[in-house]
């Protein structure tokens, strides 16, 4: 297998979307208040700006920007992950893969990233962030989803309460580039 690579940009801002290994769970809003504490440790040991963020059952979506001179997105995945799963008591069943490296069953191994290259990039992402819930189907009205940014969003002025992104159009399953 192939060398992994990703983009790095010192300084940069990037949409990440994280999922679990068991895309049927719901554990990510079940512990909702887990995966805080454990993103709140890892941004005070290692900063980041926090743009947008949603939490869905079974997977995430945020964009971060990072430190100047600072690229290092992965450790500080790698510690959210790491931080949410030792609060979790040991239920899950392994294959011999995971044994082997001990890991635990829980998050799938990679992420997927996208380096922002400019402000329609970064308005496009912001968008796809808060309108997930909605394109999910788990409510009909996306400041009815009490995980995610949305609501400090419109708190701040960028979105109107009943936005609902009608001029964003996104087809189910796609994600912008």
């Amino acid at each position: 297998m192939g060398r992994y690579r990703r983009v790095k940009n010192a300084g940069g801002t990037y949409f990440f979307t994280v999922a679990l290994l068991d895309r049927s769970s719901s554990l990510l809003v079940e512990r909702v208040e887990l995966l805080r504490c454990a993103v709140r440790q890892a941004r005070a040991s290692r900063p980041f700006l926090i743009d947008a963020w949603v939490i869905l059952p079974d997977h995430l979506h945020c964009i971060w920007t990072l430190p100047e001179g600072d690229a290092d997105y992965s450790a500080r995945w790698r510690d959210i992950k790491v931080r949410f799963v030792r609060g979790l008591p040991k239920t899950e069943v392994l294959d011999a893969r995971r044994e082997r490296k001990r890991e635990r069953g829980i998050w799938q191994r990679r992420f997927w990233e996208h380096t922002i290259r400019s402000e329609r990039d970064f308005e496009t992402h912001f968008n796809y962030v808060h309108l997930n819930p909605y394109k999910h189907g788990l409510v009909t009205r996306v400041r009815d989803w009490p995980y995610s940014s949305f609501h400090r969003a419109v708190e701040q002025g960028i979105y109107d309460e009943d936005w609902l992104a009608d001029e964003v159009s996104i087809k189910a399953g796609e994600t912008p580039t």
